[in-house]
């Protein structure tokens, strides 16, 4: 079951915080299709916000074909997100985290640590396709020399 957190500095609507909570959960296989999502009632007690918050994200998963409500049982999930590659036991996950812990370790904070990901998914973005498509270790950019 999946309990959500509210924040409400963000800056970002408490809806889509809800529905992004969802997602990430279906994509780490937290939620997985016919699991049922907490009821209005007890989102709104855990949460303090307003019901028709928790129903807008609802609405908003189900459009997206993630959810489906059933009357008088609840919100159920339809699809999954997740990926073998991001699973708990992945070796790939298992390597973000150690990175994570040493970038801790070297003074890192949560924000800085974002930052440093959002500029590698950037970065890793503007590189072309390696072998199968992906940017892995090998593939190198041309060197300006190479390009002129």
């Amino acid at each position: 079951m999946i309990e959500f957190q509210v924040d409400r500095h963000s800056g970002v609507a408490t809806y889509l915080q809800l529905v992004g909570q969802v997602k990430q959960a279906l994509r780490l296989g937290v939620l997985e299709p016919g699991d049922r999502l907490p009821t209005a009632r007890a989102v709104v007690e855990a949460t303090a916000i307003n019901p028709n918050t928790v129903l807008k994200a609802y609405r908003e998963l189900e459009r997206e074909g993630l959810v489906e409500p059933r009357p008088g049982q609840g919100t159920f999930v339809t699809r999954s997100l997740s990926r073998p590659e991001a699973a708990a036991d992945s070796p790939l996950r298992a390597d973000l985290v150690d990175w994570v812990t040493r970038a801790h370790a070297a003074g890192l904070g949560r924000e800085d640590v974002l930052a440093l990901v959002e500029a590698a998914l950037a970065e890793a973005a503007a590189r072309p396709p390696g072998p199968a498509g992906s940017a892995g270790p090998g593939t190198q950019r041309p060197s300006r020399e190479d390009t002129t």
